[in-house]
């Protein structure tokens, strides 16, 4: 795991200044190292992370002629098969590296060559004798990339603070603040920053020249064709791909844990790295005390105990959560509102005194399809696509319970329909062949999973240095589960049932059929009383709410106390636009530190 970023101008020399800036930037996300390239009118910069290869994988890497470099950010999974392929066709390597197979996929395959990388990974691959850059992203966008392009170039970089213009304030992009007071999270290609696009999952950009000359898609889920198959059937194609895929995914020179939330993702990750490795492995449980919420961590002490695991479990108060708000607000740049952020970044803190690689069960709900809102009736769904035509009735809520995403925003014509493009686009590129359940689990996968719960695991443990890996994401975990057929995802009020019952064999039955929790943060008990008036306070005539109508949410809120969301989505955008527009820490920072005494 690392941090890259680059400059391919249309006409100048890169100074080296700039790349520095870049690299201080990412700087958290790969602390062992940081190297350049530089190459006329192109740059390229890495931050290391040292996992494999920790003497001789300092990256750029180059092929024997230097006429390949690559940088790269996250994991080849499938590095030695891969290696162990492209040698016998007669490619030298020259590191132990996994991303060294990178530029020899390259040479070999040409432009299918990424259909041979299972992993996660983003990076960047220059091609000198053709004057050609690759920008690429995994095929679930595990990793992140981002780019800006203009009349001089385009630059580009693992995180969005690394294209900021120092010289100018960020222009709040229109349409991406829709989207994140409707779902609390900014989807698609635009992000919150005008001018700055992600690199989509899936997606390889070419450039020549410091232009875009073309992009497109190696990998579409949505070409993915159901299965009709027995649970006896599913269940041995599901031993054997799990035996590879966790395999793959322990590679690594350094130490690893586990977040363990005592759900059935997690503790099967547990129970399926105890099968395939004997080594230590430390894991880490988070609860909220004193607090109403679902707390978990008995039953995460369950699982530590019985499959032997160093186990720590942290305790975190509020003041402990509102401490690191603006921290994780910072550390991420995007405009995303998940409350999940406060602990996994906590949990990410501790566990990098012990490990840099940390697994979680990220995405076994979405494919698997474990929500509850997979199993909505019928008629509730028909009666929302009524309401809100465009994506059968699914993801059509916003976060706002009292009012609609247009009374929030009283001066955007077709608020609604513009909040929710994203989910609109998914559900509509769905196969046909799919039934309402899988494409419910894809619309998820391409929006919520992709720019919510990624965007979490990524920013929050690189902030302290620890790399995420999500086996359940292996892209070909993700083109099985979905192909499913229902009757093996949802019975009756279960969910997830393939899943559970194929945990079966490592976990007791009544842990992996008890009802779905949830990871809950208390954040409601938060907003309330004298808190949440002097809340009010801050917010009111505040810069960055000009044409939201954010003062009834609010003082709606302080009265009744059933606007949690949207108010806390309120307070993450005023601290955001304080750190990004404003340059400096406002009133809303202020309210969050005397909180936190």
């Amino acid at each position: 795991m690392c941090g890259i970023a680059g400059i391919y101008s249309t006409s100048t020399p890169v100074p080296q200044a700039a790349l520095e800036q870049l690299a201080a930037a990412l700087q958290h996300r790969g602390p062992d190292a940081t190297a350049y390239h530089r190459s006329g009118t192109l740059g390229l910069v890495h931050t290391r992370l040292s996992i494999i290869d920790l003497a001789g994988g300092n990256q750029p890497l180059y092929t024997a002629d230097h006429q390949l470099c690559v940088v790269a950010n996250g994991e080849i999974y499938n590095h030695i098969e891969l290696r162990t392929e492209l040698e016998a066709r007669g490619h030298v390597f020259s590191t132990h590296s996994d991303c060294e197979t990178i530029l020899y996929a390259y040479r070999e395959y040409g432009d299918r060559f990424v259909e041979h990388l299972y992993g996660m990974f983003a990076f960047a691959l220059y091609d000198v004798a053709q004057n050609r850059l690759l920008l690429v992203r995994d095929r679930l966008g595990i990793k992140p990339l981002f780019l800006r392009a203009d009349g001089q170039g385009v630059r580009f970089a693992s995180e969005i603070k690394a294209l900021l213009n120092a010289d100018a304030p960020p222009v709040v992009q229109a349409d991406a603040l829709l989207q994140y007071f409707q779902s609390n999270f900014t989807s698609g290609a635009q992000t919150i920053v005008a001018g700055i696009e992600k690199v989509l999952p899936g997606e390889l950009v070419e450039l020549r020249d410091g232009r875009i000359t073309a992009r497109h898609h190696y990998w579409q889920l949505n070409q993915i064709e159901p299965l009709e198959l027995s649970y006896a059937e599913a269940a041995r194609r599901f031993d054997d791909l799990m035996a590879e895929v966790i395999q793959q995914h322990l590679r690594a020179d350094v130490p690893f844990g586990v977040f363990l939330s005592g759900g059935v993702d997690s503790s099967t990750l547990v129970a399926l790295i105890r099968r395939y490795s004997d080594q230590p492995l430390h894991t880490y449980s988070v609860g909220f005390p004193g607090t109403s919420v679902n707390n978990e961590l008995a039953a995460a002490r369950r699982i530590a105990e019985q499959f032997h695991t160093e186990h720590t479990e942290l305790a975190l108060t509020e003041r402990d959560l509102l401490a690191v708000l603006p921290d994780t607000m910072s550390d991420s740049a995007e405009l995303m509102a998940d409350y999940a952020n406060l602990p996994t970044y906590l949990l990410a803190q501790r566990a990098s005194q012990d490990v840099k690689v940390v697994l979680s069960g990220e995405g076994g709900d979405e494919v698997f399809a474990g929500y509850g809102r997979y199993r909505v009736s019928r008629f509730k769904r028909w009666w929302r696509a009524v309401q809100h035509p465009g994506s059968g009735g699914y993801r059509v809520r916003g976060l706002a319970k009292s009012t609609a995403i247009a009374a929030v925003f009283p001066d955007n014509a077709n608020a609604d329909r513009r909040a929710r493009t994203p989910f609109m686009d998914a559900w509509n590129s769905a196969n046909p062949h799919w039934s309402t359940l899988a494409r419910m689990q894809y619309t998820d996968i391409q929006t919520w999973l992709a720019d919510d719960l990624l965007v979490k695991a990524d920013r929050m443990l690189m902030a302290h240095g620890v790399e995420g890996r999500v086996p359940f994401l292996d892209h070909r975990v993700v083109e099985f589960g979905l192909a499913l057929p229902d009757r093996l995802k949802v019975e009756g009020r279960s969910g997830k049932v393939f899943l559970r019952r194929w945990a079966e064999q490592f976990l007791p039955k009544d842990h992996l059929w008890s009802k779905k929790k949830g990871f809950t943060v208390p954040v409601g008990a938060w907003l309330r009383g004298e808190r949440m008036a002097q809340l009010v306070v801050a917010c009111q005539g505040h810069a960055a709410f000009q044409g939201i109508e954010a003062t009834s949410l609010l003082t709606r809120h302080a009265s009744k106390g059933d606007e949690t969301s949207i108010v806390w989505a309120l307070l993450q955008y005023g601290l955001w636009y304080e750190r990004f527009v404003q340059g400096r820490a406002g009133v809303l920072h202020g309210w969050v530190a005397d909180e936190a005494i």
